[in-house]
């Protein structure tokens, strides 16, 4: 590819962009991970975290993708053979599902349409007719990346509850820590995994395993294997301020940095930041005469808007127009949406211009790759962000 002057636009539905900020806090010189001033970063870390993600319990970080934390939260709760439920979400959801089956659970997956949310009485009602018990987890990702559709936790973790069942309640928060509400211990969540390359905004290559109680107790009894994952050994070094392995000191620098920024900006203000630019994105898709993949407005992810194209037109022909004419990247339509949608980011560290530069991008390539669509997408988006007709 030829030199493109000025900056590349990275809105992908993850990785984000990392802030400068970030960037200045990992180039500086790795310490001694068994040292005191390494103590003093991880025991601040695990405060942060905590507030992060809404729990008074442990959440253990790893140096690996968001699937590490996908292993770890099945590996240390669970026995070969147990079953768990898991809905037809998207490619993710499949994702959790396949690892699931890597280690021999057995594994009820439910139909399900990409483009509604789960129903939390349904999941209800799964409960209450398993009159064994013999489901012992139920999975669901909160926003599946690859449909931008946007599950409810806090309904069915009170639906699991409601059904007076013993399963634990794993949730993906991958693409919603930090740019959602989410509240671990409140909703009843037993497990929940996360990444650090989306609201968190950092680098790929950290992962995130928030553990309740329910899901402490259930790891003395469980026997799948595990070394790397395994939860006893984590939370005994992280007490003393340490990790059972080598970390990623610099990564974890970040870290430090990227929650002081979401401590400085404030949890409720970055979550409303996140929804007016996710409502300014889909007023200019419904400008443009374009279908967003979420059917339900009020189940749409705030972090990334997914788009449909009309019949007979390529979604990645054009996301490669807008590589190729404007330097930027946007997310592709994954397992059976491949060619069918593209993904607009715009999660993380962002703002107005930002977003504007982003739709313009968007809209110059639809006229540009002839794909049917009415302009004024730009512009209708614009009156959400300075407030003429936004929330």
């Amino acid at each position: 590819m030829t030199y493109h002057s000025g900056r590349h636009f990275l809105q992908l539905p993850g990785p984000t962009n990392v802030p400068d900020r970030v960037l200045r806090a990992m180039a500086r010189p790795t310490i001694d991970h068994r040292g005191p001033e390494f103590r003093e970063l991880t025991l601040g870390l695990r405060d942060a975290l905590r507030w992060v993600f809404g729990t008074r319990h442990p959440v253990l970080v790893y140096p690996s993708s968001a699937t590490g934390a996908w292993e770890s939260a099945l590996a240390n709760a669970l026995s070969p053979g147990d079953r768990v439920l898991a809905f037809a979400q998207g490619f993710f959801a499949d994702k959790w599902v396949r690892v699931a089956k890597g280690f021999g659970l057995d594994v009820r997956v439910e139909a399900q349409d990409p483009r509604r949310a789960v129903d939390p009485d349904r999941v209800a009602d799964i409960l209450r007719a398993d009159e064994g018990e013999t489901i012992k987890a139920v999975l669901l990702v909160h926003d599946e990346t690859s449909t931008g559709v946007l599950s409810d936790v806090e309904a069915v973790g009170r639906a699991v509850r409601d059904a007076d069942h013993p399963a634990l309640f794993m949730v993906d928060a991958v693409s919603s820590l930090a740019t959602v509400d989410y509240r671990h211990d409140a909703w009843g969540v037993d497990v929940t995994v996360a990444g650090s390359q989306k609201g968190l905004m950092l680098p790929p290559g950290l992962a995130f395993t928030a553990v309740g109680l329910h899901a402490l107790e259930a790891h003395v009894s469980a026997t799948l294997p595990r070394a790397y994952w395994d939860w006893t050994e984590q939370i005994a070094f992280n007490a003393r301020g340490f990790f059972p392995y080598t970390p990623a000191t610099n990564l974890l620098y970040g870290l430090q940095e990227s929650l002081a920024m979401l401590r400085e900006e404030g949890l409720d203000a970055v979550f409303a930041r996140h929804a007016r630019f996710a409502a300014a994105t889909r007023r200019a898709v419904t400008a443009w005469g374009l279908e967003t993949f979420a059917a339900d407005p009020a189940e749409a992810a705030p972090g990334l808007t997914a788009v449909m194209v009309p019949e007979g037109h390529d979604a990645d022909a054009l996301r490669w127009k807008i590589l190729e004419r404007f330097d930027m990247s946007l997310g592709t339509g994954l397992g059976p949406f491949k060619g069918k949608l593209f993904r607009i980011g715009h999660l993380g560290d962002l703002n107005d211009l930002t977003l504007m530069g982003t739709l313009a991008g968007v809209e110059m390539a639809l006229e540009l790759a002839g794909v049917p669509h009415t302009p004024g997408g730009v512009a209708a988006a614009m009156e959400v962000l300075v407030g003429a007709d936004g929330p």
